[in-house]
């Protein structure tokens, strides 16, 4: 039998490849390219959303679900664990217990971290610091908080939240796409995939990261904490990095001018879509689309970043740290200007809350590196009518231990891994300010009311943002993927 030029064996494969692509999954790759290259048509001239009219680019037909009380997030990731009985979660009676063994029947064969297992004694550890209650619904916040505490009546606290993972890498990847295992889209490439972007001439998902003084040689990030998964890769989060341009290769190199630039592209993109055409890669569409949106901010990212036109008042307020590019307090300043030009989903990772030793001066750290800026972000929001409109979520990936790791001693103490019990905060759109929901035991180590999943949480997220959780899927290796998998309930008295 006479074999085939290979030239012609490459074309009917092409040509099969893109009659597969085109009749399967109503042509998922032309789809893909009209979605990324232009304004969703059902958008375009602004889908009416509740009393509301929002210009919208990409996003998924008929999201939406129903009017939105936030349009877009800012979350506030504490990378580490923040313990939740020296910050948020109040146990007076533990001064009584102060050094005694933690109890069996409070514990309850409960799994331990290699890390503490082999201890021979869990002497309870309450926390040193002060507490006191703030606003009007009586809020219990620690010392720790002096610029927070103020606007407790802004915030609404789960202190019944739980996880499943015991270590630092599942849990935070847990946190943040639903999965313990890697390679699951992040939530913030599940609202970009849904909801689209406000501005095109940004990403709809930006990361911003800093180290804390808590514990500088903390736990490490991982691009894939924001990456898409199986989704569009054009969904992933884009990292600013920490220094020099914030994103790599947004100059032109010596000697390219603008103009050179758009014309480079324009050929570029007119070769990209000849090999679209052949062969229907989504991918394809999401590099031509990847390459117009880094040409686009090379105008825009440089006027956001270019705080000089912020007012002293404003700049005082985010604390001293504020100059100093890739601090918590920068990053925050950085948020509400992201937030102001319409960007979906902000993220900041801030490191150092993973506090298995000397926790007493290293949270002290960690809460004077975050507790201003925070309260100006909020506060900031507030002033410019865009706190109604934005959803703050502060919260880490578990909690700590009430027992001491290691040593305990009068003025010193460590804390373990603890995925039983741990507090988050949100304050702005949708959520009900100056509230507490769920309670922990008189030990701050087990749920006595209203349990609070991961899950639960994220579908909480996506509800506030108009999305019902179950609904917003992607098929993938023949199954559909959600978020929340195939869990999650929406916690309702949070809401305002």
């Amino acid at each position: 039998m006479k074999t085939l030029p290979k030239e012609m064996i490459e074309q009917i494969n092409a040509v099969n490849r893109r009659t597969f692509l085109t009749r399967s999954a109503a042509g998922i790759g032309v789809a893909a390219l009209a979605s990324l290259l232009n304004e969703n048509p059902l958008r375009a001239a602004g889908a009416a959303v509740g009393n509301e009219t929002a210009q919208v680019t990409g996003g998924l037909p008929g999201l939406p679900h129903f009017a939105a009380k936030a349009k877009r997030i800012i979350y506030l990731f504490q990378s580490g664990a923040p313990s939740q009985m020296d910050l948020f979660d109040y146990k007076p009676t533990l001064n009584g217990f102060r050094g005694k063994e933690l109890p069996e029947s409070i514990r309850q064969g409960q799994r331990l971290t290699t890390m503490t297992s082999g201890q021979k004694a869990f002497p309870v550890a309450p926390s040193l610091f002060k507490f006191q209650q703030y606003g009007k619904g009586g809020t219990w916040m620690s010392e720790l908080w002096p610029h927070l505490s103020p606007l407790a009546d802004e915030l609404c606290f789960i202190k019944s939240m739980y996880t499943e993972a015991i270590n630092h890498d599942p849990a935070i990847t847990f946190s943040q796409t639903g999965s313990q295992l890697a390679g699951r889209p992040s939530i913030g490439s599940w609202l970009s995939y849904g909801l689209g972007s406000e501005n095109r001439d940004l990403p709809s998902y930006v990361v911003l990261t800093s180290k804390g003084t808590g514990r500088p040689d903390d736990q490490p990030l991982y691009d894939r904490l924001w990456g898409s998964g199986f989704l569009p890769t054009q969904h992933q989060g884009v990292k600013f990095r920490n220094g020099g341009d914030p994103v790599l290769w947004l100059s032109n190199p010596p000697g390219v001018d603008r103009d050179t630039r758009r014309e480079t592209l324009d050929e570029l993109g007119a070769l990209n879509r000849r090999r679209h055409d052949v062969i229907g890669d989504p991918e394809i569409a999401t590099r031509i689309a990847q390459y117009e949106l880094a040409f686009r901010m090379q105008s825009s990212v440089p006027d956001l970043t270019d705080v000089s036109h912020e007012s002293q008042s404003v700049v005082d307020m985010y604390g001293p740290n504020v100059s100093k590019p890739g601090t918590y307090a920068a990053n925050c300043l950085l948020a509400r200007r992201l937030c102001e030009r319409g960007v979906r989903f902000v993220q900041l990772f801030h490191m150092g809350w993973d506090q298995h030793g000397n926790l007493p001066k290293a949270i002290r750290g960690q809460c004077s590196d975050t507790d201003q800026p925070t309260a100006a972000l909020i506060k900031d929001l507030k002033a410019r009518g865009l706190l109604d409109e934005t959803l703050i979520v502060w919260g880490g990936e578990f909690g700590r231990t009430v027992y001491s790791q290691g040593e305990l001693t009068a003025t010193n103490y460590g804390r373990d891994h603890h995925p039983r019990c741990f507090s988050i905060f949100m304050a702005g759109a949708g959520i009900k300010g100056g509230f507490s929901y769920g309670a922990t035991d008189d030990y701050c180590y087990n749920i006595t009311e209203n349990p609070v999943h991961v899950h639960d949480l994220n579908a909480t997220i996506l509800h506030l943002l108009g999305i019902e959780h179950t609904k917003l899927t992607y098929r993938f290796q023949g199954r559909d993927f959600r978020l929340t998998d195939v869990h999650g309930e929406i916690v309702k008295p949070v809401l305002a």
